[in-house]
């Protein structure tokens, strides 16, 4: 009896999409359905962002005169947002917080991602370099060649950002505003990829 109650069970949270993706139970939704970029605001530039696999793929050729970004069209506030991230080449980031003009240009703070530059907090078209204290160690956390999560957690003026489950930034800043877009950066100069997947948010109280 309870072994086939368990077989039924089982069945059931295998049906669920939510069940398997793990976010239904913790509060985390869905970023990206993995089909389409629905929901997100592509740059004014086609192209640069594709769904491949249901991976989300950002794709330059080198001729990029600034940096481009698919932004979400909901602004965020309070949450904790973890995606997994993989660089192929170049240089990228995962923006928050953040503000998109109408040419597309973002400014904002940003979780950096590039070789070298993984765990560094970077502000998009305004301050530059904000914390790079944990520069080196996450040279040790970072899995090349593959993906890497980076979970971003904004409460209030407070920014806690860990790198494959270790913290690399942990900082007060009263300069953060209080909302703003999310937003997958491609980056201009020589030709790059990156690839985002299990992009999940969860909004704080």
């Amino acid at each position: 009896m309870i072994a086939a109650a368990l077989t039924v069970w089982t069945t059931i949270l295998m049906s669920s999409p939510s069940a398997l993706l793990g976010f239904d139970d913790e509060g985390f939704v869905p970023l990206f359905n993995g089909k389409d970029l629905e929901g997100w605001i592509t740059p004014n530039l086609p192209g640069l962002f594709t769904v491949e696999d249901g991976v989300i793929v950002g794709r330059t050729d080198g001729t990029l005169k600034k940096n481009e970004f698919l932004v979400t069209r909901k602004r965020y506030g309070d949450f904790i947002l973890k995606a997994d991230v993989k660089l192929v080449a170049g240089n990228s980031g995962i923006q928050f917080r953040s503000e998109r003009a109408d040419d597309g240009a973002v400014t904002g703070p940003q979780a950096d991602v590039a070789e070298g530059y993984w765990g560094l907090l970077y502000e998009e078209r305004r301050r530059g370099i904000l914390d790079r204290s944990a520069v080196e160690r996450a040279k040790t956390l970072v899995k090349p060649d593959d993906y890497n999560q980076y979970v971003i957690t904004a409460k209030g003026n407070h920014v806690v950002i860990t790198l494959n489950g270790e913290t690399v930034i942990d900082r007060r800043d009263p300069e953060f505003q209080a909302d703003g877009v999310i937003a997958l950066q491609v980056h201009v100069g020589p030709p790059m990829e990156v690839r985002f997947k299990n992009l999940l948010i969860k909004e704080l109280p």
